[in-house]
């Protein structure tokens, strides 16, 4: 699944794309993918003009012009890449945008599991988790005071508790993998047993980690591409997810898999002791 550092790099890929793009027609091959009821989704995009696309947590947010909003959740391997009309479809395409310039910005998911949702702008919260998504994991959001009083309060493995959206946004498999080796944190380590400095350490680089994958247009394990069709390049930065059986960077111990939380975890069984 595209983690915060994937999305933000496709929707920056968007707005260089279609900011300022009309939306002709809708054609949506797959319903299910719309949460709304699919003739009225299609109506009510037709001449709406996308301003800009933001981003909250893995979720993006087509802003249109006439007061509405798209709240997209690419799931598993979902994508967006902009065509000339009619061109680059596939069978994996199930929702595409007719653009009034003739291009098409089309809606790629070879397993069907991303989500569309149209909400009047200032309603997003009431789709998916955005209403109870914690903190985005920049300076001035993730604080060290909040992340220390949320930390207190869990009983779960630090690593669970990285994925939890609801505590941090955006965090996913490889970046939660990351920081902890970062941090010489243990993933099975109880989240309220981290100290003072275990924590200060774990927030800064869930910042810098993030700040540098996003630098990196993201990281492509499997098949992650950009708006433009191209592989991210921070998998060639990973320290430890994906490693296993090499040696670790810091002491050469080799790196080792296993399952936390019913998620393959990868960590140097020397540099992070439980």
């Amino acid at each position: 699944m595209p983690e915060l550092p994937e999305v933000e790099t496709v929707r920056r890929g968007l707005n260089r794309l279609v900011k300022g793009a009309t939306i002709a027609s809708v054609e949506v091959r797959w319903p299910r993918i719309v949460n709304n009821d699919v003739d009225r989704f299609k109506a009510r995009l037709v001449n709406a003009t996308i301003e800009k696309v933001d981003r909250r947590g893995k979720y993006l947010l087509f802003r249109f012009n006439h007061g509405l909003t798209m709240v997209s959740h690419l799931r598993m391997e979902g994508k967006y890449n902009v065509m000339p009309k009619d061109e680059g479809q596939t069978k994996h395409t199930h929702v595409i945008f007719h653009l009034t310039d003739q291009r098409d910005l089309l809606y790629n998911d070879t397993r069907k599991f991303g989500r569309m949702t149209l909400v009047p702008t200032g309603e997003e919260t009431t789709v998916g988790g955005l209403k109870t998504m914690g903190p985005e994991p920049i300076d001035s959001a993730l604080t060290m005071a909040y992340l220390t009083a949320v930390l207190a309060k869990s009983k779960k493995m630090i690593k669970p508790f990285l994925l939890d959206q609801s505590k941090i946004a955006g965090i996913g498999n490889i970046y939660a993998d990351e920081t902890l080796w970062l941090s010489k944190i243990h993933p099975m380590r109880p989240a309220n047993s981290l100290t003072e400095t275990e924590i200060a350490a774990l927030r800064q680089n869930i910042i810098a980690e993030m700040a540098l994958a996003i630098k990196g247009h993201g990281t492509t394990v499997h098949s992650f591409s950009t708006a433009f069709g191209e592989a991210g390049q921070f998998q060639n930065q990973l320290h430890v997810y994906g490693r296993e059986g090499e040696p670790c960077e810091r002491c050469g111990t080799l790196i080792e898999k296993i399952k936390v939380a019913q998620r393959g975890t990868h960590f140097c069984p020397h540099e992070q002791r439980l």
